[in-house]
């Protein structure tokens, strides 16, 4: 699969054919890089059953949310949920689409994929320009035996509203209470060092160019790009690698079924296998939709990528939603999502 270098808007055709519907249509939606290369391989893969079309906009949970709001699209995708007040405020319906981890990434020559290990409390210190140098004692005692320069640690990280960032700060805000007092936990927050590169492409780019970096993005990213990651140690003090096991253990916790406007956060779970980044992306949409064949258009595609989309989750090493969940979800899409007359649109 092509890589994924580009913030401009990409147009994929998809198959969508709900039933009734005799004629094509397009389907607009922007927001999550997080969630980009999963979108794309789905669209793919579905194109041959109709010749709708999605012209989805990788620009940001941030831009995904303000486009949703503003009514320019169908729907928008966002790494960080919304409160139910906001939700209500905007006539907005909110819903988890796929999970998936954000793994810091490094470039340092000789230094291998997984090699690395690293805590929280030192991710937050390097990001908050404490730590300067790779072999920094708190580097060199979290990783005794492994060679590391004495080269200047450039950090890199998003320039963009970004769900990826609320997920990374956030699970930076409950392990380091220096970086909660005085970064937070947002889609935007006010970078204590570094550069700023645009979606999790421009993150993995800048990472890639230059030497001596570290920078944090969607799993995907990294090994579509064959980027070197570190291991991080969990809330239960075991080293674990990113890779669908360790989401899926730390996605485990969630308990949707509780969570008013599916608003589950899964940084930081319990679990000695649980990747400690863990997050997901949300799908949002109007629950009264002015056009119900477009709205009933997108429902069908986020339900067939339910049910049929999770071998090309897990080959991306996303987690696919367990069945009840999808279960809870689409009664939701009954019970919330109306036409102009008030009729269900699923």
């Amino acid at each position: 699969m092509k890589r994924f270098l580009t913030l401009v808007s990409v147009l994929v055709s998809i198959a969508l054919a709900p039933a009734g519907q005799a004629r094509a249509m397009n389907i607009t939606g922007a927001g999550s890089t997080f969630a980009y290369p999963i979108l794309a391989k789905w669209a793919e893969a579905y194109r041959a059953k109709s010749g709708v079309s999605l012209n989805y906009q990788s620009i940001g949970s941030g831009g995904g949310i303000k486009q949703i709001q503003a009514k320019t699209v169908d729907f928008g995708a966002s790494d960080k949920p919304l409160p139910v007040a906001e939700l209500e405020k905007h006539g907005l319906i909110q819903f988890p689409l796929i999970m998936g981890g954000v793994v810091p990434v490094v470039n340092l020559p000789g230094v291998a994929a997984g090699k690395l290990r690293l805590d929280g409390p030192t991710l937050a210190d390097i990001f908050l320009g404490k730590i300067k140098r790779w072999n920094d004692p708190a580097l060199l005692a979290l990783n005794p035996g492994l060679a590391l320069p004495a080269q200047a640690i450039t950090v890199v990280h998003r320039s963009d509203g970004s769900g990826t960032t609320f997920i990374f700060t956030n699970y930076l805000s409950k392990v380091s209470p220096e970086w909660k007092q005085k970064v937070g936990d947002e889609a935007s927050v006010a970078w204590p060092t570094g550069v700023g590169g645009k979606g999790n492409e421009g993150v993995a780019s800048y990472v890639r160019q230059i030497k001596g970096s570290i920078g944090y993005v969607e799993y995907a990213y990294a090994k579509q790009n064959n980027m070197s990651y570190a291991l991080l140690k969990n809330r239960e003090g075991a080293f674990v690698a990113p890779n669908a096991d360790s989401f899926r253990a730390a996605a485990a916790n969630a308990e949707w079924e509780k969570a008013p406007g599916f608003y589950e956060i899964l940084t930081n779970e319990p679990g000695r296998q649980s990747w400690p980044i863990t997050g997901a992306t949300f799908v949002l949409m109007h629950k009264v939709q002015s056009k119900p064949e477009v709205g009933r258009a997108v429902l069908a595609f986020f339900d067939w990528a339910y049910r049929e989309g999770d071998r090309l989750a897990l080959d991306l090493d996303y987690i696919p939603l367990p069945d009840k969940v999808v279960q809870l979800v689409e009664e939701t899409w009954k019970k919330e999502i109306r036409d102009g007359a008030r009729n269900p649109l699923w």
